[in-house]
């Protein structure tokens, strides 16, 4: 019998992104990240006038920051830890949105700190990916970890018998991100995450969501 599959985000989830990115840009390039705002385009300003950057500079920079600073990123607290734990009962995979270009350098990220893991790089939503992922593998059921609410909307269309785990691992903006109301349960810490986990698999696939969370921490 086939093992239950978890598929995970990386940014946010395993590895802390935005902090690290934020001092790079004020070290580097006097940008202020407002890391309360939801998007990156009104997030980044200049400094000094705190005008908006360029959309093309913002995506720039965000390709520069992969390209040459993936090292900043440091392990979610209690991140690695759960994830071999997990891996006693379940086959693990990420699935990330850095694109083909840094795919191998997030494949050797994540090994550095000890996850030695299949990575699976994809450009928009994440459910078309993942559904993929479950035809190839055929798990005996599978768990969904995510950040953005978008991607566990896009699951939940491509693949709804998954369970779906909205995590918001970094402290700093966790109390702004609200609830994806497709997804099971929020929960922001490892130790509390992995205890649902692991009584999610042993039910099996999960059931259809037929109401949203409405902002409750499960």
């Amino acid at each position: 019998m086939s093992r239950p599959l978890i598929i995970t985000d990386c940014d946010e989830v395993l590895l802390h992104m935005v902090v690290p990115f934020r001092h790079w840009l004020d070290e580097t390039h006097d940008v202020h990240f407002d890391m309360r705002e939801q998007g990156f385009a009104e997030a980044l300003r200049h400094k000094d006038s705190g005008i908006p950057l360029e959309r093309e500079l913002v995506w720039e920079l965000l390709i520069a920051f992969f390209d040459t600073e993936m090292a900043r990123q440091t392990p979610i607290s209690g991140a690695v830890e759960a994830l071999h734990r997990l891996a006693q009962i379940a086959d693990i995979e990420v699935l990330t949105n850095i694109g083909e270009r840094h795919h191998q350098l997030r494949i050797e990220q994540l090994a550095s700190h000890g996850l030695h893991l299949p990575v699976h790089w994809n450009h928009g939503g994440k459910g078309r990916k993942l559904a993929n992922i479950l035809a190839e593998r055929q798990p005996s059921c599978a768990l969904f970890i995510d950040d953005l609410g978008e991607h566990h909307a896009s699951v939940a269309r491509h693949a709804p018998d998954v369970w779906r785990l909205h995590m918001v691992g970094e402290p700093e903006i966790a109390g702004d991100i609200p609830v994806a109301d497709k997804a099971h349960a929020r929960i922001d810490d490892w130790a509390s995450a992995e205890k649902w986990i692991i009584a999610r698999l042993a039910e099996g696939p999960a059931p259809a969501l037929s109401t949203p969370l409405n902002g409750a921490i499960a």
